[in-house]
């Protein structure tokens, strides 16, 4: 495989050097992108895959890219050469003018309160964000109790709604944050025992992969989240390891997954600013970070402004860098807090961009243990608000919406952040 990639870089038309752009170290990301091609990846055995290279990078006009990007983009091609698309909610198979947004409130937006929420509380908010039109929703995390304990009873979470999954108009996928090995084997002991309950495949099972479409049948869609860092300060005190250890930890991860067909997605945490080495992230990096990790097996990389630092020129280059590096956006969700009062404007930003998934939490909801003053994600009533007054859909009924946000601000005591919720509920009461 190797050597016919580098057979088919060896076939590029050789261009003087002045027709060659200068461009800095890393991704081009000052030349706009060229027009699209399709190129021949032969595989062993004679089977040959005609793929599109634009799902990666697009390689037409050589004078617009390097050698080197060139090279990786049919690395990444050959090493997943004919990829479907296993994220059940991929945005590849959306209509352009539909939004997907993954609610990620009972998870990131929980885990920083510092009052004990009750399991019964954590499973209703669950229950009621299932009725409101959401597709996807990130229901728990299997992290140490020690380092996040609001987290501590995910595991009775799952079971419940693998034993009685929440009722809904449409299917819904449930999403689970995973740190490491020691978290998935957490997960798959109640995942694997609740489906040998419903006689989804033998324990121990002889081979996954070959029973995950019983599985699928019976038990609700499952996907696992991973997560990195864009700087080493913040994956050191995030996941006590550098960037590059923490994927080495992933490695395992992917694999099982892989074996289960249990979509994996990646967050990369910190991409538009690090509460310890300040707003400048190498959009570069994130870049990197992200083609390592689809590289990897990755289904989807959800890059966060964790801290809020982000703003629209930032979130534009960004966009642009990751472009650049062959990021496709089916492949790409944005997580914005709104610390600063610029997600929606970043989310703006990222829609002209093309990107149509991006997490968010109800009523505002959210904090970072691990990022000092960063306020909640951007709620999601206002993020669906706001797609819908540009005619775009979601799905969603913002006024179910707007009561489940309203209901779980009262139950955690905190105020309701989402304006476009309290104006909701405001001419409901009216009515």
């Amino acid at each position: 495989m190797v050597t016919v990639v580098k057979a088919l870089i060896t076939k590029l038309p050789k261009l003087p050097p002045s027709s060659v752009p200068t461009a800095s170290p890393g991704f081009p990301h000052k030349h706009p992108r060229p027009t699209a091609f399709n190129a021949t990846i032969e595989q062993p055995n004679d089977i040959s895959c005609t793929l599109p290279l634009h799902n990666y990078i697009t390689v037409c006009s050589f004078p617009m890219i390097s050698k080197f990007t060139c090279l990786r983009t049919l690395r990444l091609a050959a090493r997943h050469p004919c990829r479907s698309r296993s994220l059940a909610t991929a945005a590849s198979n959306r209509a352009a003018d539909f939004i997907r947004i993954v609610e990620v409130g009972p998870r990131d937006g929980l885990q920083n309160e510092k009052k004990s929420i009750p399991v019964e509380t954590k499973i209703e908010l669950v229950e009621r964000l299932a009725q409101t039109g959401l597709q996807t929703i990130e229901a728990g995390s299997f992290v140490s109790p020690k380092w996040v304990p609001q987290m501590a009873n995910s595991s009775e979470i799952l079971q419940h709604i693998l034993s009685s999954p929440p009722k809904s108009e449409t299917p819904i996928t449930y999403q689970w944050l995973l740190p490491n090995v020691r978290g998935l084997d957490n997960f798959l002991s109640v995942w694997q025992a609740q489906s040998s309950s419903q006689n989804a495949y033998p324990t121990p099972p002889s081979s996954p992969s070959e029973n995950a479409a019983d599985l699928d049948s019976t038990l609700p869609k499952t996907e696992l989240s991973i997560f990195t860092a864009a700087t080493e300060s913040f994956t050191q005190k995030n996941t006590n390891c550098s960037i590059a250890e923490s994927l080495t930890r992933f490695e395992p991860i992917m694999s099982r997954a892989k074996d289960l067909n249990l979509p994996v997605r990646a967050y990369i945490s910190v991409a538009l600013g690090c509460p310890y080495e300040g707003p400048n992230v190498d959009p570069h990096k994130v870049a990197e970070l992200a083609i390592s990790l689809l590289e990897m097996g990755a289904d989807e990389i959800s890059v966060a402004d964790t801290t809020g630092m982000g703003t629209a020129p930032k979130t534009a280059e960004l966009l642009k860098t990751l472009s650049a590096a062959g990021v496709e956006k089916n492949d790409l969700a944005l997580h914005f807090h709104d610390t600063y009062g610029m997600a929606l404007v970043n989310s703006v930003v990222a829609l002209e961009h093309g990107v149509r998934t991006f997490d968010a939490a109800v009523a505002g909801l959210g904090g970072c243990p691990f990022s000092p003053g960063a306020t909640g994600n951007v709620a999601t009533e206002d993020l669906v608000h706001l797609v819908h007054s540009l005619g775009a859909k979601t799905g969603v009924d913002i006024e179910r919406l707007a009561e489940v946000g309203e209901w779980i601000s009262g139950e955690i005591g905190r105020p309701n952040e989402s304006r476009a919720g309290k104006a909701t509920l405001a001419q409901l009461r009216k009515r």
